[in-house]
């Protein structure tokens, strides 16, 4: 029986084109979707856009559009976006989708007859930005810490949810399950908040239409429309068929939340506490991860420094940008993008190191078995090293991937890759090949570095999907995939039938110059 494997986004706000942040994000998600789907497991992919709330309200109206037309147009980017850059998602979904606010309407009404909503009048710092009332954390030098802007004062009657009267239980929770909350960074983050004497206060869940009218109507009142917040976070239960979806119970057993470090509030506290008045257990783990800045600098759209993933696929293969993202950040901590840096990390790795090892394997095939994989010989001690390096690497892999250490991952795969390059230096069949007496050991050197495409392309798939569907091809097996089981498959030594018929193909990734004024 397989294992259950349910993994989302947030959905990314619509009041910009996608960029670096939101494509890392993806990339995880896709990595891991279609690493679980070629374990066997029962996977669900979600993904979409957040759509009401003031940004979009404020956006439209210096467009000179409506809040719907603009929400429109940044969803379909998005959707459209993800799909040309091949991410495997099983929904899409819009905070504007009719079953989403029914849903959404439903769920207040449940949590206001239970006590768990009250009206009051307020008064506060409120940014926009944030879209919320800020706290003293919130602030620094006057300004908001998250989108440097000065918030505005206001004096308003709202609908708040009762969040400090689960601060005990949540931070009790969050202490006796030390991986609720992951990294350990974060976890002790979210416990710093509950137990601030002048953080956070009860969650204003309201606004009144006279301000805003581009949300979901309360149930309980129809001159106010709900924060975007509480509406935005019930998407990861609407998005598998809550409330009774007949897969809805299983996905939601089994749901890990993955998100940067700017919404880990909404995320680690209000979410929790918002199930909890739901009467739905909590998540099963929230998985945090740092920022990306640009040439060293925050990513902003004033400074033009966003780093559109279609362009980097039309210059480079999005294959090579997802690779650099994934082998240059680790999980949780803060990294830095460069074109150059990607640049040189695809023409050491991906060009010179696997682009090679495939090249000349396929080359000397077609040169010295006639274009067919050969049949092996008795391995000798440098074949058994071999293969045991394919296991140790598929196991490695496995273990790597499923802690999200993407780069740990990546470095087992390319040290699989620098051995089976070593082991081909040291055999030298382009050598031996001179000799007819040496026939045999040419047939199982260059069977043993075909096995190792095979491996290497089986373990490349959830990270790199397009090639290694393009090296399993060329190994004759382009059907590999469909029905590949990880990592048993990839650690299993013979699979590769002599006599296949293999294709040398151009170069799978083509150097690419480093601009002269590159550091």
């Amino acid at each position: 029986m397989s294992d259950t494997f349910y993994a989302t986004t947030p959905i990314y706000y619509v009041n910009a084109e996608p960029h670096i942040g939101h494509t890392y994000t993806t990339v995880i998600l896709d990595t891991l979707a279609r690493y679980h789907r070629l374990a066997g497991d029962d996977t669900f992919f979600l993904t979409g856009t957040d759509e009401h709330g003031d940004k979009i309200a404020e956006i439209a109206a210096q467009r000179g559009a409506s809040p719907q037309e603009t929400a429109d147009e940044y969803s379909a980017a998005f959707r459209s976006t993800w799909e040309a850059l091949g991410f495997s998602f099983d929904r899409f979904i819009r905070t504007t989708d009719p079953g989403h606010q029914r849903v959404v309407q439903e769920i207040l009404q449940k949590v206001y007859d239970a006590g768990e909503i009250y009206f009051q009048e307020y008064e506060g710092l409120y940014c926009v930005g944030c879209e919320r009332f800020l706290t003293d954390r919130d602030i620094e030098g006057g300004l908001c810490r998250d989108h440097e802007r000065a918030p505005e004062k206001r004096r308003e009657s709202n609908y708040f949810l009762r969040i400090t009267s689960h601060f005990s239980w949540l931070a009790g929770y969050i202490e006796e399950h030390p991986d609720f909350i992951r990294p350990e960074r974060y976890r002790n983050e979210a416990l710093a908040m509950l137990r601030e004497e002048s953080g956070l206060g009860d969650l204003c869940i309201s606004r009144p239409k006279e301000r805003l009218e581009w949300g979901i109507e309360l149930p309980f009142d129809p001159d106010y429309v709900c924060y975007v917040w509480f509406d935005a976070l019930i998407n990861y239960l609407t998005g598998v068929g809550y409330p009774d979806g007949p897969d809805f119970e299983r996905y939601w057993g089994a749901v890990e939340h993955f998100v940067a470090k700017d919404i880990l509030k909404p995320h680690a506290i209000f979410w929790p506490i918002m199930l909890k008045t739901m009467g739905l257990p909590v998540y099963q783990h929230l998985n945090v991860h740092g920022y990306w800045s640009v040439d060293g600098r925050k990513i902003s759209k004033s400074l033009g420094n966003m780093v559109s993933p279609i362009a980097m696929k039309e210059r480079y293969g999005f294959d090579a940008f997802r690779y650099f993202l994934l082998r240059e950040m680790v999980f949780g901590l803060d990294a830095t993008f460069s074109e150059t840096a990607l640049i040189r990390r695809t023409n050491a790795d991906l060009a010179n190191n696997l682009g090679n090892l495939v090249s000349r394997t396929l080359n000397m095939t077609a040169l010295f078995a006639g274009g067919e994989v050969p049949k092996a010989g008795e391995p000798g001690d440098l074949e058994r090293e071999i293969q045991a390096a394919a296991s140790g690497a598929a196991a490695r892999v496995d273990a790597s991937i499923r802690s999200y250490e993407f780069h740990r991952a990546l470095e087992a795969i390319f040290e699989f890759l620098d051995c089976v390059n070593r082991y081909l230096e040291t055999r030298a069949p382009w050598k031996a090949a001179k000799d007819p007496a040496n026939a045999d050991q040419v047939a199982t050197t260059l069977y043993t570095s075909c096995e190792a495409l095979r491996v290497i392309a089986l373990l490349l798939a959830a990270f790199l999907p397009e090639t290694a569907a393009e090296i399993l091809a060329r190994l004759g097996i382009p059907d590999a995939l469909q029905t590949a089981r990880l990592p048993d498959d990839a650690g299993r030594w013979g699979v590769l039938e002599p006599g296949t018929a293999t294709s040398k193909g151009a170069a799978l990734f083509p150097r690419v110059e480093v601009p002269e004024k590159a550091d």
